[in-house]
């Protein structure tokens, strides 16, 4: 299954619906804490974007979110 092509910012509201918090932002690069596992993932904001889909999915591995259930926040 392809993973959807979808921007940073979109990616950031998927991973909120997720549970994950907001806990900083260093130039274009989002930091989301999930308060449960302890994960942190980092995700590139670039205005209007699409992720490369390597870069998706790296952030759906720290995450821990398989691509099933990242389909179903969107």
């Amino acid at each position: 299954m392809k993973l959807p092509r979808i921007s940073g910012e979109k990616v950031v509201k998927a991973l909120k619906k997720a549970g994950f918090e907001p806990v900083g932002i260093r130039g274009s690069h989002h930091y989301l804490h999930h308060p449960k596992s302890e994960t942190l993932v980092t995700v590139p904001v670039h205005s209007g974007k699409i992720l490369a889909p390597k870069t998706l999915q790296t952030i759906l591995s720290q995450a821990g979110i398989s691509q099933k259930e990242f389909r179903e926040l969107l």
